[in-house]
């Protein structure tokens, strides 16, 4: 598993955890969170790798499929994006072209 991936799955986890089965958010919660292994969750859950393994993966697709139709931690990282622009911006000079993107974006919420 690569850091990407885990730090993808620990803010998508972030947005939309709650939307998940109580099992699914304990299970992401030990395996990204406390850096469980699946054998280990497994122990713990008295099932099989291969079930805490398919759990995980239902969970993550359910993650990425919540952000493919709401699309919060993209406009999140957008925002943060326009912040960090504004903010570079404004040490020189006003950016009207800046403050007015990041208004339209936090209406496209």
């Amino acid at each position: 598993m690569s850091l990407e991936r885990t730090l993808l799955m620990n803010q998508l986890f972030a947005y939309y955890g709650n939307l998940l089965t109580d099992k699914q958010m304990e299970m992401l919660s030990l395996y990204y969170e406390e850096d469980y292994s699946l054998a280990e969750i497994a122990e713990h859950y008295q099932i099989s790798r291969q079930g805490v393994f398919d759990n995980i993966k239902r969970a993550e697709q359910a993650l990425e499929n919540y952000e493919s139709q709401l699309h919060l931690l993209q406009l999140r990282n957008r925002r943060l994006e326009l912040y960090q622009q504004l903010n570079q911006q404004l040490q020189n000079q006003p950016s009207q072209h800046v403050l007015d993107e990041l208004i339209k974006l936090e209406y496209e919420l």
